[in-house]
């Protein structure tokens, strides 16, 4: 289970009980990616379910049209994406979609590609083309695989594109993507294709975190790996509710190779060390708590931060969870 409440500055922090009560842990610290030669995408959900956020109320009488407008929510934050994630890209820009348009929720609508700059100057307004009565996730995703096939494949060390996909609804389609994505990564493992990194951003009360999740979790013990043995993960998932800063959105890019601190130890909450990091805290942690563990300290030079983990845990197990840092600062809201 990936848990909810993080606390800086870990990104993300996977929570494994196993049978015998111990408990795997796999934790990210948050950074700012070192992405190198990729093509970044946003897809954004053209369902008719994403109007309000748009601020199309549904009103057909003038009557009532102008107590029933409602705030275009939807630009000003994927402005702010665009031009973040134009930081990273290799050619200083985003190709922008919108995806589950038309009758079935299988239409694609490409908007162009756009700098930070441009996209200041692009309204963002919903889908001209039909919006869509269903969300068909297959249709993006093979898009912006064909978009970038011809990116050259290095295996899962550096992804050769980053596609971020919003969605407010359940995902129909899931078998076959999931299908789809399994045959992909087996081309990734075997250098026949580019690696890209796909995540989810789920906003509104409709989503089925669920299905993000296990999307999330399909290559989870699968044994996909590419040629120098480093797992073949496509997807990362995220609400956006939890999004406190910008970098979460990469949480996920980070490797055992890179070293944040020169030393650390974990220990659980009874004090008993778990894992010692003689040579550097990696920024991809993965360690073992004993039984009845209920929470994590990272001790480093300089400080320790705790981490809570018992909203993973069968209840009884559970303690009251760990406040956020009050210092989190750039809250992106969705909704």
């Amino acid at each position: 289970m990936q848990l909810k409440n993080v606390v800086q500055p870990f990104g993300e922090v996977n929570v494994y009980p196993r049978n015998n009560g111990d408990i795997d842990i796999v934790a990210t610290i948050l950074m700012v990616p070192d992405i190198e030669g990729a093509r970044v995408g946003l897809a954004l959900d053209g369902s008719a379910s994403m109007k309000k956020m748009y601020g199309i109320s549904g009103v057909v009488s003038s009557f009532f049209a102008s107590a029933a407008i409602t705030p275009n929510v939807v630009e000003p934050v994927a402005r702010v994406m665009v031009k973040y994630l134009a930081n990273f890209a290799a050619t200083g820009q985003v190709d922008l979609i919108n995806w589950a348009c038309g009758a079935a929720g299988e239409l694609i609508e490409d908007l162009g590609s756009f700098s930070g700059e441009e996209i200041e100057q692009f309204a963002i307004k919903g889908p001209k083309i039909p919006w869509g009565t269903g969300t068909k996730l297959l249709p993006p995703l093979q898009y912006f695989i064909n978009k970038y096939k011809d990116m050259p494949a290095i295996g899962v060390k550096q992804p050769a594109a980053i596609c971020l996909i919003i969605t407010d609804g359940i995902i129909e389609d899931l078998e076959e993507v999931k299908e789809y994505c399994f045959k992909y990564a087996l081309e990734i493992a075997d250098n026949t294709k580019p690696f890209i990194k796909l995540l989810l951003i789920g906003v509104g009360k409709e989503i089925d975190e669920q299905q993000l999740e296990e999307l999330d979790n399909m290559f989870e013990g699968s044994f996909v790996k590419d040629a120098a043995g480093r797992d073949v993960d496509l997807w990362d998932y995220q609400v956006a509710d939890d999004i406190q800063i910008l970098e979460q959105i990469f949480k996920e890019f980070v490797s055992v190779e890179t070293i944040v601190t020169q030393y650390g130890r974990i220990l659980n909450q009874a004090g008993t060390v778990c894992e010692e990091y003689n040579f550097g805290v990696p920024a991809l942690m993965r360690f073992k708590l004993p039984a009845g563990s209920t929470s994590f300290t990272l001790e480093f030079s300089g400080g320790n931060v705790t981490q809570d983990i018992s909203e993973a845990l069968p209840q009884e197990a559970n303690i009251a969870p760990i406040q956020k840092s009050e210092q989190w600062q750039d809250v992106v809201d969705f909704n």
